[in-house]
């Protein structure tokens, strides 16, 4: 393709996009296709001869298009935010025109220099102290495979430049709460812990990490010859967005040199607000933190921001150094690289310097506190409404929920079936898009405020919409 025929395609494209985003509200929030039929409109194999992208809008109309589930909807409420502000939908374009490579300073500058910059300005956004020095990652669970891997080199002493964890006499244990993301046990068993070296402790009736049933399972660690490694504490938990007690994690680390990681993937981008920042207070005396601005942020997926309080440990563990990455340049400047698990890195930066530089502060507290008081809004709803119960404190903007008939109560496999069918009736309309989940044995309703077009009267709509149901099924 040349360059005047980018041009006119180009436009064409974009012209799509903001006509997508002017009506993304007519959709059905949930693709309605079964399994295979966006395939099957796609040829049986590669065009023998390239050069042909007529008619591609029109491709992307009848064959993708039926295939999205929106996520740009004012009625998703389903996971989490994950929102592409428009001025990361154009910085993604720039940074795919300009096919950068940042795996050093030398192989693009302006792809490491904007990344410092804008970790600055995103770490003193959240009240992160300047003992803490920020790179981009992929994804959360990168990061925190990335954190696990880190404690365990400094509990060991760097086992991997001897025997690995296969020739250490103690075995090493990471810890964390059973609410946990799942990328925690995943990250654990990646970094080789192993099952039997992982603990997922009990929590409260806040959903909340236990603190004396965590010293106790470090101190029988301890007492068996195991080396407690790793901690992470969630502020913000998948299914209800339950707060991790921080600093008491911390002083227990602490005592007994364990790492500290706090896992904030949502919740991060609320501590843009002061009025948050209680929710992880202690996060200071982590080692290391992470949170997504590709969750409610409105920087497109993939962005994840990873800070660290020792950064020269970090890149002890993650350097390589061959003869072909060396440049002049090395020790003057940051090689990033030398600061997570790939060596190739995208220009990802460029999407968050455009949308602090279109949103600024203000606007992205306007947007956080528009969705806490939604979800606040909605739970009021829920707890005043008979026969709803709120199933678990709603501090960000996640509510948990359930309908508990009287002649149902006590019965928890037709309380799941009940509140299973409310939901598929709800989400078969294709007005509303949101789930279960399973909480301590119990399935609950979950729904997730806060895509960019999202306004009370969504939410509202979703509540008279599940009243609805209640009484129906």
């Amino acid at each position: 393709m040349d360059p005047n025929e980018f041009r006119r395609l180009g436009h064409e494209l974009v012209d799509w996009i903001a006509t997508y985003r002017e009506h993304a509200a007519e959709y059905p929030v949930m693709s309605p296709v079964r399994p295979g039929e966006v395939g099957a409109q796609l040829p049986a194999g590669p065009p023998p001869e390239g050069g042909d992208l007529e008619g591609i809008v029109a491709d992307l109309d009848r064959i993708v298009m039926p295939g999205i589930t929106h996520w740009n909807h004012p009625c998703f409420f389903h996971y989490f935010p994950s929102n592409t502000d428009l001025a990361s939908v154009l910085a993604d374009i720039v940074a795919s025109g300009l096919g950068a490579q940042g795996m050093s300073w030398q192989t693009s500058p302006a792809a490491t220099e904007v990344e410092d910059v804008v970790m600055e300005w995103l770490r003193g956004m959240v009240g992160l102290p300047d003992t803490f020095t920020g790179v981009i990652e992929d994804t959360a669970s990168t990061s925190t495979l990335t954190a696990l891997l880190c404690a365990r080199e400094r509990v060991s002493h760097f086992c991997q430049n001897r025997g690995g964890l296969q020739a250490e006499d103690s075995p090493l244990v990471v810890y964390a709460s059973d609410q946990a993301h799942s990328s925690v046990p995943k990250g654990a068993l990646l970094a080789g812990f192993g099952a039997e070296h992982l603990r997922l402790v009990e929590t409260d009736d806040q959903h909340a990490l236990r603190l004396d049933l965590l010293e106790r399972a470090v101190e029988d660690d301890l007492a068996a010859g195991r080396r407690p490694c790793a901690v992470v504490a969630a502020v913000g938990t998948t299914a209800t967005t339950a707060l991790d007690p921080v600093a008491g994690v911390a002083d227990l680390c602490e005592r007994h040199g364990i790492w500290l990681h706090v896992d904030a993937a949502l919740a991060g981008t609320a501590m843009i607000c002061p009025e948050y920042r209680w929710m992880w207070r202690g996060v200071e005396r982590a080692d290391s933190v992470v949170f997504n601005p590709h969750k409610w942020m409105g920087t497109g997926f993939d962005l994840s921001a990873y800070y660290v309080r020792d950064p020269e440990h970090l890149v002890r563990v993650m350097s390589t150094d061959p003869s072909y990455l060396r440049t002049a340049q090395d020790g003057l400047v940051r090689n990033l690289r030398d600061w997570g698990i790939p060596l190739g890195r995208r220009f990802r930066a460029l999407k968050l310097w455009f949308v602090l530089r279109s949103e600024g502060v203000e606007g992205l507290q306007a947007r956080i506190r528009r969705d806490v008081g939604n979800a606040a809004w909605l739970a009021d709803q829920v707890a005043a409404a008979p026969d709803w119960h709120l199933m678990a404190p709603a501090p960000l903007q996640t509510v948990c929920l359930r309908h508990v008939p009287a002649e149902l109560a006590g019965d928890e496999e037709a309380l799941a079936a009940h509140n299973a069918a409310i939901v598929e009736q709800v989400t078969a309309s294709g007005r509303y898009y949101f789930g279960t989940s399973v909480l301590k044995g119990r399935l609950i309703v979950r729904v997730s405020v806060g895509a960019q077009p999202t306004e009370r009267e969504h939410v509202a709509g979703l509540w008279a919409a599940l009243q609805a149901a209640a009484g129906q099924v």
